[in-house]
């Protein structure tokens, strides 16, 4: 996918020559999420009617973008799981939309849990998928790889720790604040940082 500003400033997506790969039991289902992906001006989309036909695919050839049904072969989020932690790159980091029929609440945790980039709920609409391709062209989010975790960043907005409790991040901040660890600055040394003195050279 090739992503660029517009004159205007508008996010523009350039889809023709975007590799997809779109899983799901039902010939229907394939035959509908094509035709979307047509009308965007996606060219190259490839179709997989089972788990095996999707890890042989995955295995074979680069993706741009991964559109699985959660219930292929009953294992659509197992699938993104294995995609995610023993799949080669760049397969194992391209975003991955699970589509779900009935999204629970366990489910969208599931989906989140497993490194799926987003649930979308079926029937799928062109508009919520497209919003979704923008909304991943230009997220720009960090891929995390932990014991416990490997996908894209669960946070959608870095708004801190929530508050009262502890960040799960490595790199997270207490929300606390401590006795200064060094002396206050005086108002020289201060004066000095808010206006630089010139120097001659």
């Amino acid at each position: 996918m090739i992503a660029a500003a517009g004159l205007d400033g508008e996010l523009r997506l350039d889809l023709k020559a975007a590799r997809v790969l779109c899983a799901d039991e039902s010939a229907q289902g394939l035959d509908i999420l094509g035709q979307i992906l047509m009308g965007f001006g996606v060219q190259n989309i490839s179709r997989a009617q089972s788990a095996n036909d999707f890890r042989t695919l995955a295995a074979a050839q680069a993706f741009d973008l991964m559109l699985i049904d959660a219930g292929l072969d009953g294992a659509g989020y197992e699938l993104v799981r294995w995609l995610r932690r023993e799949g080669r790159d760049p397969n194992r980091t391209a975003p991955m939309l699970l589509l779900a029929g009935h999204t629970p609440q366990g489910q969208i945790e599931t989906a989140r849990d497993c490194g799926a980039s987003f649930v979308l709920i079926k029937p799928i609409s062109a508009r919520v998928l497209l919003d979704r391709i923008v909304w991943i062209g230009r997220a720009g989010r960090l891929f995390v790889e932990t014991e416990g975790y490997v996908g894209p960043d669960r946070r959608f907005r870095n708004d801190g720790v929530p508050g009262g409790g502890r960040g799960r991040r490595h790199d997270d901040l207490s929300t606390r604040i401590g006795a200064a660890s060094e002396p206050n600055m005086s108002q020289d040394e201060i004066d000095t940082l808010m206006k630089p003195q010139k120097v001659s050279l």
